[in-house]
C-alpha cells in the first residue's frame, strides 16, 4: 500500500460545521472512497483551518483521486463541501489537495 498525506484549508468560520458533517459522511460515498481505494483514510483539522488528510491506496494518489472522479456520490459531496474550503481558483476540494511527499516511516 503507498500512504498518502495531504493539505488543504478549510475557512475559519467554517471549521465546526465542516468537522460537524464528517460525524455523519454519506454511506454512499464511504463505499466509493473503499470501492477506489481510499483505505485506513483519516482526517486531522487544526484550530486555524489547516486540514491534513492521510490515507492508504494499492496504486497512487491520482489514481485514487481518479477512481473517484467517475463516481456520481462524488461530485455531489465536492458540491454540498465545497463553502467549506478556501479555494481561491474556485477549484472543488478534491482537485485542490497539496500532496505531501513522505520523508520518513516507522513500522
Amino acid at each position: 500500500m503507498r500512504r498518502v498525506g495531504f493539505l488543504l484549508q478549510v475557512r475559519k468560520d467554517k471549521i465546526e460545521e465542516y468537522a460537524a458533517h464528517h460525524q455523519h459522511v454519506w454511506r454512499e460515498m464511504l463505499e466509493a472512497l473503499s470501492r477506489t481505494g481510499w483505505h485506513n483514510y483519516s482526517l486531522f483539522l487544526r484550530e486555524d483551518g489547516l486540514l491534513f488528510g492521510y490515507f492508504e491506496t494499492p496504486d497512487s494518489f491520482q489514481t485514487a483521486l481518479d477512481g473517484m472522479a467517475k463516481e456520481e456520490i462524488n461530485a455531489k459531496w465536492q458540491e454540498f463541501m465545497s463553502p467549506y474550503f478556501e479555494n481561491p481558483g474556485g477549484a472543488h476540494a478534491d482537485q485542490s489537495m497539496v500532496e505531501l511527499k513522505e520523508i520518513f516511516h516507522l513500522d
